[in-house]
């Protein structure tokens, strides 16, 4: 059974034109409800201001929740915020820190939205508001769920607010494998950071992931993973400079669940980065990856592996 938290205020339909795709979220959903995958679909709350308050500071949560961000910010942020997007702010946070509690429940949950992980303490950037991921691992934290969190980012851009907002924190381990010169061109400092030259491909990426996720399990061992899924170091996405295939996004995706799997260790997963003219395309990507992590997660079951394969396949040949 998949486990997916999802709100129908993630979704903002908008006329403004840009990069960040407003309504991949709806399509996301589609495209999960269409492999015939059996799917339970969690409705998050709004993550309540003191939590919000608690990593970000205070006068830039009041801005963000009275739409009243100045110019600055919200150039910096990439997309205006108005009371919908302000709403779709603070019930992202929310979706992931229910993603962590379900993968606690059942080995592996997933938000469909989240992974904002360029907002700092008093701003948002690269079109994150707050960042969920740090926010969640706070909460879980605080709430005595865990006691210690891998925070696992392979979104093609590195995670720089993660890293600053839980820098010092020895109770949550930031790794971070992106494109070397990619976005932010200032990057902050990851428990570890695995940079990769421009043009990456499968081989190399996947060898990188081998190379480090393995020994973190081992030496930090964490009791969740939240997992930053980005699907932007595609070879067709817009923004990424990395070059994996489809096929290469799928090792990783089983790779991280296999590792997780066998650690016993419950991973919550969140949507991340993904851009692209073909929008349809960018959610089937991200679909692939929730449905990926969620047969390695609940298998070892290669007959379900094979199913999920068919339904996709079905889905991939109609588009």
């Amino acid at each position: 059974m998949l486990h997916v938290v999802h709100h129908p205020g993630y979704v903002v339909e908008t006329d403004r034109t840009g990069t960040f795709p407003h309504d991949k979220y709806a399509l996301v959903m589609r495209a999960l409800s269409e492999s015939g995958v059996p799917m339970t679909v969690h409705a998050p709350e709004i993550m309540p201001r003191e939590w919000l308050e608690a990593v970000h500071d205070p006068a830039y949560v009041g801005e963000v929740i009275s739409c009243s961000l100045p110019a600055t910010k919200q150039r910096r942020i990439g997309f205006a915020i108005d009371e919908r997007i302000s709403r779709r702010s603070q019930l992202s946070p929310g979706g992931t820190w229910l993603a962590a509690k379900l993968a606690l429940q059942h080995g592996y949950a997933a938000n469909s939205a989240g992974g904002s992980h360029h907002a700092l303490a008093d701003t948002g950037a690269g079109y994150c508001v707050f960042n969920d991921l740090a926010l969640a691992a706070n909460r879980m934290i605080e709430e005595g769920d865990v006691s210690r969190i891998l925070i696992l980012d392979l979104d093609v851009h590195q995670g720089d607010g993660t890293a600053a907002l839980t820098a010092g924190r020895s109770e949550i381990f930031t790794l971070s494998i992106h494109a070397e010169k990619n976005f932010p061109t200032r990057k902050a400092r990851s428990s570890l950071d695995v940079g990769l030259p421009d043009g990456t491909g499968d081989a190399v990426y996947l060898e990188a992931l081998a190379g480090s996720l393995p020994m973190v399990l081992d030496h930090f061992a964490p009791e969740l993973i939240l997992l930053q899924a980005g699907v932007d170091a595609h070879a067709d996405d817009k923004l990424g400079r990395l070059s994996l295939s489809d096929g290469g996004l799928a090792e990783r995706d089983r790779f991280v669940a296999t590792e997780a799997r066998q650690r016993g260790v419950p991973l919550a997963s969140t949507l991340g980065g993904g851009y692209g003219a073909d929008r349809e395309a960018v959610a089937m990507r991200h679909a692939h990856t929730i449905l990926t992590l969620c047969a390695a997660i609940s298998a070892g079951d290669a007959a379900r592996l094979r199913g999920d394969r068919r339904s996709w396949a079905r889905i991939s040949s109609r588009d």
